[in-house]
């Protein structure tokens, strides 16, 4: 026996050993050369957003594209699960928890920061006071809106769908299965979940940073840390990794869940204090209009680059064209954790939910905080707050002293930003335990535990070495190639939304319409028997050359001249009835092939195939309707069905308002 137990482990070797090693090589890059590692990786940065936005610009409207075009579409109906499958969570429970995976602590370093930004920001220096507030709220609106949230959809209802619908693993190489097949199971899929984790670990890895910066500075507000220093910081993060962790390791059914619901009571709760005290008029007046000046200029901001202003272009990359990047580079993250949560929805209440419901809560969180911030620094701080635009940790606590009971809100927003920090660090946790283990169902605890201490140790050694600007522009980058990736998942969804529909709208055979019973065992053997080209052959040189030959002989004695023609190439035999004013009426079978699939080459209960290739004969008709199988067709069956449609045919020519589809003009023969 070995000295030392062996510890169980389900993490893939293929892709935690080369995601670890670009983890802690580019980190130990950025803490040992902050200065050196942010320069070269700002010039790849700046390089991708001044030449290369476009692609984030066309990117993120093909999303929003897709995505209504789909909850329009009948595909919509299509439930991520099988088809009796039932959503795990409740409705509440289910927003509130993509709600705080997706945007939390963003949403509470940025509602008063960046409307603030946007109002003293130079660029605009031109216009009036009135007209930079109401560009704030709309870029606001704009950066927070449909466009984020069409990012996190995309990605988490490809995930969601080939996972529940196809039941593969709950894994981004799931969403290529359509287009590699099998090979999602080997190098492929790993290159492409590596990716996954490296910038999901990224992501969060600077947005714990930034946020514990803003939580050290609103616990010095409050007089409780005398300073902002990274001493403290390591205790904040010592302490909210511990929670996280304990959230984790409990699961998503528990510590995600009953956070995610105590902070959404809590935000709605300062929400509606902050709306009710704080300039209540303007600020219903002001998101009404928002609204509308968002919806009437919707177009205009999806497709702008600036290209016509060059003053506006340096603010276009550093905050559109950032943003675009930075959810598209939190999206696997994000898009995983939805996917996770929403099993049993269907494609359309997915996507309407998803879009729209954190969307409009957005734009009532960055109306009443950002407007009210504006408001105040114009009626009644002058300017104090815009002074302090570029420090955004302290601006929210700045902006709650104008508003009564300061102490009691402050304390209130830092408890709202400690949740979620603590429900994104264990999200994370749980997302990139996922990708690293190809979804096991089962883990080992400390696996859940190394990923909440790898980041906190490296948000910290970041933070203090001052690389966390670094490995923020390294996430920048790694969205471009994401972005392309994001695009192959939509043709790959196309591609399997298809075939989905059409299983499950496939109706009988047409051939099925004359069976009887009478010879049941002979249809069983044909039914179960795959066809070579030779069998095929002898089918129609057979059974549907007597077929026509006998109708060739009736049709002469009805006075109607028949003929009976074969072709090579592919090989077929046809019926023809020739007529000089409408079209020749025709009724053929051809020789047709088709690939089998490798699945049913490899099944044991089912007829044996050796060749992945078969062939059948087809029927076709002279206006190129779409034909059939024809191989478990009797003589006289065959007889019957060119007998249908020679009876269809003659219905048709007798209405006059079919004149233009039977002109002789359009003659043509299929050869």
């Amino acid at each position: 026996m070995s000295k030392f137990p062996r510890i169980r482990t389900t993490l893939s070797k293929g892709v935690i050993l080369p995601s670890l090693i670009f983890i802690v090589g580019v980190s130990l890059l950025a803490a040992i050369f902050p200065q050196t590692t942010n320069e070269l990786l700002n010039v790849i940065k700046n390089f991708i957003f001044v030449n290369l936005n476009w692609i984030y610009v066309w990117s993120v409207t093909i999303f929003i594209i897709f995505l209504i075009y789909l909850m329009a579409s009948k595909y919509g109906n299509i439930r991520l699960g099988r088809n009796n499958s039932k959503p795990d969570y409740s409705f509440f429970s289910w927003i509130s928890m993509l709600f705080a995976a997706g945007m939390g602590i963003g949403l509470m370093y940025f509602s008063v920061a960046e409307p603030i930004q946007h109002y003293s920001n130079e660029v605009f220096s031109d216009n009036t006071a009135l007209q930079r507030a109401q560009d704030a709220q709309m870029y606001t609106f704009f950066h927070w809106g449909i466009h984020a949230w069409a990012i996190y959809a995309i990605v988490g209802l490809a995930l969601s769908y080939f996972a529940y619908r196809y039941r593969l693993p709950l894994s981004l190489r799931s969403c290529f299965y359509p287009l590699l097949k099998d090979k999602i199971k080997g190098k492929w899929g790993n290159m492409i979940d590596v990716f996954a984790l490296c910038s999901t670990f990224f992501g969060i890895t600077t947005t714990l940073g930034f946020g514990v910066v803003q939580i050290n500075s609103g616990l010095q507000t409050l007089n409780i840390l005398p300073e902002n220093s990274f001493i403290y910081q390591v205790l904040i993060v010592a302490v909210l990794v511990s929670l996280s962790i304990i959230s984790a390791v409990s699961g998503l059914d528990k510590g995600v869940k009953l956070l995610s619901s105590i902070n959404i009571i809590a935000v709605v709760v300062l929400l509606v204090f902050v709306l009710a005290l704080g300039p209540t008029v303007y600020l219903i007046g002001s998101f009404t209009e928002g609204i509308g000046n968002y919806i009437s200029n919707f177009f205009t901001l999806t497709f702008s680059t600036h290209s016509f202003d060059d003053k506006t272009q340096p603010w276009f990359y550093d905050w559109t064209i950032l943003y675009w990047a930075w959810w598209i580079s939190w999206s696997p993250y994000v898009g995983l954790f939805i996917a996770k949560i929403s099993k049993g929805r269907t494609i359309r209440e997915y996507i309407a939910a998803v879009l729209l419901l954190p969307t409009l809560f957005n734009f009532i969180w960055m109306s009443v905080f950002g407007n009210s911030a504006i408001w105040f620094d114009m009626n009644v701080a002058d300017g104090a707050l815009s002074a302090i635009a570029s420090n955004p940790d302290a601006l929210m606590f700045e902006f709650l002293e104008y508003l009564p009971l300061s102490s009691i809100t402050s304390f209130l927003t830092i408890s709202i930003i400690i949740i979620f920090f603590v429900t994104s660090a264990d999200s994370g946790m749980f997302v990139m335990n996922s990708i690293s283990t190809k979804n096991a169902k089962v883990s080992p605890k400390w696996q859940t535990i190394g990923w909440g201490v790898l980041l906190a140790v490296l948000a910290l050694l970041l933070l203090n070495a001052g690389g966390l600007g670094a490995l923020q522009s390294m996430t920048l980058i790694t969205a471009l190639p994401f972005s392309i990736i994001m695009l192959l998942f939509i043709v790959s969804l196309i591609k399997a939304l298809v075939i989905d529909k059409n299983y499950y709208e496939t109706d009988f055979s047409t051939t099925t319409v004359t069976w009887t019973g009478d010879t049941w065992k002979e249809r069983l053997k044909q039914i179960v028997s795959f066809d070579d080209k030779k069998s095929v052959h002898e089918f129609i040189d057979t059974t549907v050359k007597d077929a026509f030959e006998e109708l060739e002989t009736e049709f002469a004695k009805n006075n109607i001249d028949a003929v009976i023609n074969t072709y090579e190439g592919p090989y077929r035999l046809e019926i023809e009835i020739k007529h000089d004013l409408v079209n020749n009426f025709i009724y053929g079978v051809r020789t047709e092939s088709k690939v089998v699939s490798d699945y049913l080459l490899s099944e044991e209960n089912l007829p044996d195939i050796d060749d992945n290739k078969t062939f059948y004969p087809k029927a076709y008709f002279g206006d190129y309707r779409q034909g059939y199988d024809v191989h478990i067709f009797t003589k006289n069956e065959l007889i019957s069905d060119v007998l249908k449609h020679y009876e269809r045919f003659l219905e048709i020519i007798s209405e006059e308002k079919n004149e233009m589809f039977i002109s002789s003009d359009s003659n043509h023969r299929l050869r």
